[in-house]
């Protein structure tokens, strides 16, 4: 959107994890604010209109209704935890949750190097952005430390991996699906 950039580009204004999302991995997208390639975006136009607030948790109006239903359905990213998110990151502050953030983008890094049999990229991501930290961190030290697992073919670590975050994610109550709008007929 022209006329709008924002310094901090991992954690967007409505509280998506951009650091996270499969469009800015593959290098598609920069951020939300983050220079050419940025997408046209409401909530941009409205910080714009808001004196050029960094997050929009730091808007007097906030939360407004832009946000009524947007958590309801995921786009390439999942929307559900945005809430969660924004409250934590308000929590922790901004450095710490950014630092938390990072610590995700290196296992979703591990994942899609190590694990990936070119299939799960979506679900890793998924699994990255839905799951606690303290979650992946258990899953990701039980698997590296399966040495039968290292001499397995790529497929049968993937196949470890996504079982092991599947348990954990029943567990929790999380579904590691993205969540699609209903086309209308």
């Amino acid at each position: 959107m022209k006329g709008f950039h924002r310094e901090e580009t991992r954690f967007s204004l409505c509280g998506l994890n951009c650091a996270l999302c499969v469009m800015c991995l593959g290098g598609h997208c920069p951020g939300c604010g983050g220079g050419p390639g940025n997408q046209s975006c409401a909530i941009a136009r409205c910080s714009l209109e808001h004196g050029g607030v960094p997050f929009c948790w730091e808007c007097p109006e906030y939360p407004c209704p832009r946000y009524n239903s947007f958590d309801a359905y995921d786009s390439f990213v999942p929307h559900r935890n945005r809430e969660r998110d924004v409250a934590r990151a308000q929590k922790l502050g901004l450095e710490s949750y950014l630092q938390e953030l990072e610590e995700k983008r290196s296992i979703l890094d591990k994942l899609l190097t190590r694990w990936n049999d070119g299939r799960r990229k979506t679900f890793f991501d998924t699994t990255v952005y839905l799951l606690p930290l303290e979650e992946l961190r258990s899953v990701m030290d039980a698997l590296e430390h399966q040495p039968q697992l290292a001499e397995q073919p790529v497929k049968e670590r993937t196949l470890a991996a996504v079982a092991r975050f599947q348990e954990v994610a029943s567990r929790q109550g999380v579904n590691l699906k993205l969540n699609k709008q209903l086309k209308k007929e």
